[in-house]
C-alpha cells in the first residue's frame, strides 16, 4: 500500500494557500442555513444564549475590581472609625453572585440547546443524504470513486454542520468577550492588546495547517476504510459467516483487517504527534506572553499607579482574555476543518444526476409490445460491450426465453430493459415508443421482476411481501394473494406470526428461511403487482425442488395470456416452453427460434439441451 506523502505535491506559494485557507469557508453560511431550517427556534435560542455567554465575563471581571475596592475601602473605613460599611461591600458580592448565575444557565441553554440541535440535524442530514442516495443511477451506485464520496459523506459529514455552527456561535461568544475585555485593557494599555496576539496567533497558525493533512489524509484513505467496513461486515454477517467458517477465512480476513488498521494507525500516529508537539512548543509562547503581562501588571501596581481592584480585575481580563482569544482561533481552525469536511457532504449532494426527460405513460402504438433495435450496451470502463446488435420482438401473450452462459449479457438486457441502464446503442420500444420517453414510474409499475440476487428484507413476511408493489404495502389480501401465487402461502401459514412473523436474525424473534422458501418469498413479490404486463424472471425456481418448479410455471402458462414473460433459466425443461428463445453469447444472439426449430438446427441449443436431458437418464 503506498503512502500518500510518497509523491508530495510542489509547495504553493503563500497567497495560493491562504486563497485556499479562505475558499473553504465557502459552506459555512450553508451550514449556518441548515441549521436555521431545522430548528428556528433552537437557533435563535443559541444566539441569545451565546450573546448573554460573551458579554457577562467582562461584566463579572468588573464587578470582581469594584468588590476589592470596596473592601480595601472598607478596611480602612474599619480602621478610621471602628465601623463597617457591609452594605457597600456586599451589594458587589450579590451582583457578582447574579452575574455568575446568569453565565451558568447561559452555558446550560447552550448545551441543552447544542444536544437537541444535535439530533435533530444528525436526522436532517441522514435523511439528505439517503434522499439523494433515491435519486441516482444504477452506475453511480457501482462507481468506486463514487462510492467513496459516499463513504466519506455518511462517516463524517452528518455532524459536521452542528459542530461548524456551535464553533461560529462560539467564536461570536468569544468576539463579545474579547470586545468587552478589549475596552477594559486598552484602558490599561493597547500594548496589551498586541500581547494577547502575539500569545494566541502561532497556535492558530498550527492547528490550521495540521486540520489541513488531518483532511487530506481521511480523503486519501477512504478505500481501505470501505475495505476494512467489508471486511467487519463479511466475519459479522450470518449470511457469510458459514462459509467464511467452512474455508477457514477468518484468520486470513482477520490479518487483512489489522494489516489495513496498522497502515492507517501509522498514519494517524505520526501526525497526531506532529500535531501534539507542535502544539505544545507554540504554546509556551502563549504561557510566556501572559506571565509577562502578569509581571508587568504587578509592576504598576507595586509603583501605585494601579489600585489592588485594578490589578485583580486586569489579571483576570488578561487570563481571560487570552483564553477567549485562543479559543476564537481554535474556533476558526475549527470552523476551517468542518468546512474542509462539509466539503465531503455537498460534493455528494452536489453530484449531477441524469435528468429525467421522459413524460409518456402510454406508448405510440399500445399493443406492440416490446421491440429491441440493434441494441448494444457497454458498462462504464469497460473496454468490450457486454450486449451487441441484439434486435427482437416480444408482443402481449408472448413469452421469452433467454439462454446463454454466466455472463453471455442476460441479465444486462433486464437492466435495460428496465432502465437501470440506457443502451449506448440502439434503442429499445414499449407500445412503439422509445423506453427514454416513457416516465420512469410510470414505465416500471408495468414491470414484476425478480433478479437472481433478489433482496431478503430483514422486516415481517408481508413487508417482504409487499415491497414488490408500495401501493399496496401494507394490504394482506394482496399479500396472501401474492404468497398463493408464489406457493409461499403454506409454510407462512406454519410460521408463529404468520404474515406479521419478522424474517431474518438481524432483529429479536427473527426467524430464518430456507433458500427456497427465500425464493417463493420472492416470486410472491413480483406477482404483488397485479397491474403489470411484463413479467421479468431471473432464475425463479433455481432454489425450489423440481414439483415446486412444476407449479410455478403451471400457474404462469394460467395467468400470462395477456402478459409478456421473458425468463431467464439453466433448465432447459422450463426454457422449452417458451414462445420463442434467444441463445446468447458474448453479448450476441447466437441462434433464435422456438425449440423445435432450435433442436432441428442442431447448433448449441440442441447441444446443451441432450447434454442435460441425458443428465436425467
Amino acid at each position: 500500500m503506498s503512502s500518500p506523502h510518497a509523491h508530495p505535491r510542489p509547495a504553493e506559494p503563500p497567497e495560493s494557500r491562504l486563497a485556499s485557507f479562505l475558499g473553504v469557508f465557502r459552506y459555512s453560511h450553508r451550514a449556518l442555513a441548515l441549521v436555521w431550517q431545522t430548528s428556528r427556534l433552537l437557533t435563535l435560542g443559541l444566539a441569545l444564549c451565546t450573546l448573554v455567554a460573551g458579554i457577562l465575563p467582562a461584566v463579572a471581571a468588573w464587578i470582581g475590581q469594584l468588590i476589592v475596592d470596596a473592601v480595601v475601602a472598607a478596611m480602612e473605613h474599619h480602621e478610621a472609625t471602628g465601623q463597617v460599611d457591609w452594605w457597600g461591600v456586599l451589594r458587589y458580592v450579590l451582583a457578582e453572585a447574579g452575574v455568575i448565575t446568569a453565565i451558568a444557565l447561559a452555558q446550560r441553554g447552550l448545551s441543552a440547546q447544542q444536544s437537541l440541535l444535535r439530533a435533530l440535524l444528525g436526522q436532517k442530514v441522514n435523511v439528505m443524504i439517503l434522499e439523494k442516495a433515491g435519486t441516482l443511477s444504477l452506475e453511480q451506485f457501482e462507481d468506486s470513486e463514487f462510492y467513496d464520496k459516499l463513504t466519506r459523506a455518511r462517516r463524517e459529514a452528518s455532524i459536521r454542520p452542528l459542530g461548524l455552527v456551535n464553533k461560529t456561535f462560539g467564536l461570536a461568544q468569544n468576539a463579545i468577550s474579547l470586545a468587552s475585555f478589549g475596552v477594559l485593557l486598552v484602558q490599561f494599555s493597547p500594548w496589551a492588546l498586541l500581547v494577547l496576539m502575539i500569545g494566541a496567533l502561532p497556535v492558530f497558525i498550527s492547528e490550521a495547517k495540521f486540520s489541513g493533512d488531518a483532511f487530506r489524509l481521511f480523503r486519501w484513505r477512504s478505500p481501505q476504510t470501505r475495505m476494512q467496513m467489508y471486511l467487519e461486515t463479511v466475519l459479522a454477517r450470518e449470511d457469510s459467516i458459514k462459509e467464511v467458517k467452512l474455508f477457514g477465512l477468518e484468520p486470513l480476513l482477520l490479518e487483512r483487517y489489522r494489516s489495513i488498521f496498522d497502515t492507517l494507525y501509522a498514519e494517524d500516529r505520526r501526525l497526531t504527534l506532529k500535531r501534539e508537539t507542535w502544539g505544545f512548543l507554540l504554546g509556551l509562547l502563549g504561557t510566556l506572553a501572559f506571565y509577562g503581562a502578569y509581571a508587568w501588571v504587578v509592576a504598576e501596581t507595586v509603583t501605585g499607579r494601579l489600585t489592588l481592584g485594578e490589578m485583580t480585575m486586569y489579571l483576570m481580563v488578561f487570563k481571560q482574555g487570552q483564553g477567549a482569544l485562543s479559543a476564537s482561533l481554535t474556533a476558526i481552525g475549527g470552523m476551517y476543518e468542518d468546512n474542509l469536511y462539509l466539503s465531503n457532504l455537498y460534493e455528494y449532494l452536489e453530484q449531477p444526476v441524469p435528468a429525467e426527460q421522459g413524460t409518456l405513460t402510454k406508448g405510440a402504438s399500445p399493443g406492440d409490445g416490446i421491440r429491441f433495435e440493434g441494441v448494444g450496451f457497454t458498462y462504464p470502463g469497460a473496454e468490450s460491450p457486454a450486449l451487441s446488435g441484439i434486435s427482437l420482438h416480444l408482443e402481449p401473450g408472448g413469452s421469452l426465453a433467454l439462454v446463454g452462459a454466466n455472463g453471455s449479457g442476460k441479465t444486462t438486457l433486464i437492466k435495460l430493459l428496465t432502465r437501470l441502464y440506457e443502451p449506448t446503442k440502439g434503442r429499445i420500444l414499449l407500445d412503439g415508443s422509445d423506453l427514454r420517453d416513457w416516465e420512469v414510474l410510470a414505465l416500471r409499475r408495468r414491470i414484476g421482476v425478480i433478479f437472481q440476487d433478489f433482496v431478503r428484507y430483514q422486516m415481517k413476511v408481508g413487508e417482504n411481501l409487499g415491497a414488490g408493489d408500495v401501493a399496496a404495502f401494507e394490504d394482506e389480501a394482496r399479500w396472501r394473494e401474492a404468497a398463493r401465487r408464489g406457493l409461499a402461502e403454506d409454510f407462512i401459514a406454519d410460521m408463529p406470526g404468520g404474515y406479521h412473523t419478522q424474517l431474518g436474525r438481524w432483529f429479536k424473534g427473527g426467524q430464518e428461511l430456507s433458500g427456497g422458501q427465500w425464493q417463493k418469498i420472492a416470486l410472491s413479490r413480483a406477482y404483488m403487482r397485479e397491474g403489470a404486463d411484463i413479467l421479468v424472471l431471473d432464475e425463479p425456481t433455481a432454489a425450489m425442488d423440481a414439483a415446486a418448479e412444476a407449479a410455478v410455471y403451471a400457474d404462469f402458462r394460467e395467468h400470462s395470456l395477456d402478459r409478456m414473460t421473458i425468463l431467464i433459466s439453466h433448465r432447459f425443461s422450463t426454457v422449452r416452453a417458451a414462445d420463442w428463445i434467444l441463445v446468447i453469447d458474448g453479448g450476441e444472439i447466437l441462434e433464435q427460434g422456438h425449440h423445435e426449430s432450435l433442436m432441428a438446427a442442431n447448433g448449441r441449443y440442441a447441444r446443451l439441451f441432450r447434454l442435460q436431458a441425458k443428465g436425467y437418464e
